[in-house]
This record gives structure tokens, C-alpha cells and sequence, in this order.
């Protein structure tokens, strides 16, 4: 039986398929994650963190998108304390169950976890302080991209501040062919030696190569009516997007 990954008839864009794709990877996303990406990934969650505008300290409301296990909490609650909530949205059942069994029960109080697709969230019109995801948006193909951006366009609160990092192909960097070279060729091998044969941390190469930068994230979220700054990290390795939503903002 062929992996997910030899099976070019998949959609991987299709929310069932990047669900299976995490509850198959869940209880070693956060080990691997940190080991396949060199511990620039714990660097890069810290540096989206920094690009939120502070909010009012009055019971505060984060929204974390595609949040998986919850690596990018700490950062939040350490920058701003006086959070009410964190409401932490994933569409992987497991990555739910990792986030509260393994790693953050101490948090437990400031959590509140949605099992949805950040695609469809019902979340409340003007609901968040801050909006926060690090490493889902190579899920999401162009036209996905531009429904999360008019999502997140409309669940921010007036004045409220957005930061979205993810990793991307650093095209023009000197360096590209041996990035790509470990992403599509040696991450594969590692992944099948360490990981009994699984597949499925090998999806970010062809994620990453597929997503390009965030560029076209930057321009759906500018004409949902935000403020925009996009950034690379680290030669485009990595690049960010951050801004506002306007005070007298009249996006939907």
C-alpha cells in the first residue's frame, strides 16, 4: 500500500486529508518538528509572537489557528500574562489530545480548544484581540488562503493584530538546492529510519514547494481590509505575516 505522499491522486489540500495527515504524526510533532527544523522553529514561533500589537489587559481573547500542540502557548502567555483566553483551533482530533494530555495541562485554565476547520470556525463577528498561527498556512492552497484571510479579517476585533509564520522555499538563495535536497530527499530517509517507516513529515517538502512564500497571504489579507507587513526569516526559509485590523475598519 502506497503512503499519502506517492499518491498523486490525493488532494492534499482536502480538510480530511491534512486531519488524517496530523493525527498520524501528532504524538511526535513536537520532537520532530524541533529536530527536522534545526530549532529555528522555536526561533520563529518566538519572533511571530513579538510581531502582536499588545492588547488590552482586560481579559484579552488570543485565537490560535491550526494551533496543533500548543508550541506556540508558552510564548504567548509569557509576552502577555494578563490573556483571558487562548482559543486554540485544529482540525486534528489527535493534535487536540496531544496539546491537553501531554504537554499543556498547566495551561488548562486559559485553553479553550475547538475541533473545527479554520476554513468554516463560527467563531463570533469581532471576537479576537489577537489572531496567532505558526506553521499551518502551507495546508491551505491559494484559494483557501484567501477564505482564512476574510476569516481572520472577521473574527479580529477593530484595533486587533494578527501574526501568521510559516515555513516557505527561499528561491534565489544561494543555498536553495541543498534545502530542497534535504526537505525532498534526506528528511524522507530520516523520517522512514526514526519513525518506523512513516511518511508523513516527508509532506513538507512538496507543502513548502507548493506554497512558495506568503506572499499571496499577505495580498488576501490586505484586500480583506487588514494592515500587512510580510517578512523572510532566515534567507525565506521562513516568512511572516503581520498587522491590524483598522479601527474604523468596514470589512465583513
Amino acid at each position: 500500500m502506497n503512503s499519502p505522499i506517492d499518491e498523486p491522486e490525493n488532494d492534499i489540500y482536502d480538510p480530511e486529508f491534512v486531519a488524517n495527515l496530523f493525527d498520524r504524526c501528532s504524538s511526535s510533532y513536537r520532537r520532530w518538528s524541533a529536530v527536522s527544523s534545526f530549532g529555528f522553529i522555536s526561533l520563529w514561533r518566538h519572533q511571530c509572537v513579538g510581531k502582536l500589537v499588545p492588547p488590552p489587559r482586560n481579559e484579552a481573547i488570543a485565537v490560535d489557528l491550526m494551533a496543533g500542540t500548543g508550541e506556540v502557548w508558552p510564548y504567548l502567555l509569557r509576552r502577555f500574562p494578563y490573556l483571558g483566553t487562548i482559543t486554540a483551533l485544529d482540525i486534528s482530533h489527535r493534535m487536540h489530545l496531544e496539546a491537553v494530555d501531554r504537554l499543556h495541562g498547566r495551561y488548562a485554565d486559559k485553553i479553550t480548544h475547538l475541533e473545527a476547520d479554520a476554513l468554516k470556525t463560527d467563531l463570533p463577528t469581532e471576537h479576537a484581540d489577537l489572531v496567532i498561527s505558526t506553521f499551518g498556512l502551507k495546508t491551505f492552497n491559494t484559494d483557501q488562503q484567501t477564505i482564512l484571510a476574510n476569516q481572520i479579517a472577521r473574527i479580529l476585533k477593530p484595533g486587533g493584530s494578527f501574526s501568521l509564520m510559516e515555513a516557505s522555499d527561499p528561491k534565489g538563495w544561494i543555498l536553495h538546492p541543498f534545502y530542497r535536497f534535504y526537505l525532498d530527499r534526506m528528511l524522507p530517509q530520516i523520517e522512514k529510519l526514526f519513525l518506523k517507516g512513516a511518511n508523513d513529515f516527508s509532506m513538507i517538502g512538496t507543502y513548502t514547494r507548493n506554497y512558495g512564500d506568503s506572499a499571496h497571504m499577505a495580498d488576501a489579507l490586505r484586500a480583506a481590509g487588514l494592515s500587512v507587513t510580510l517578512q523572510k526569516h532566515f534567507f525565506g526559509c521562513a516568512t511572516s505575516v503581520a498587522g491590524q485590523k483598522p479601527i474604523a475598519s468596514t470589512t465583513k
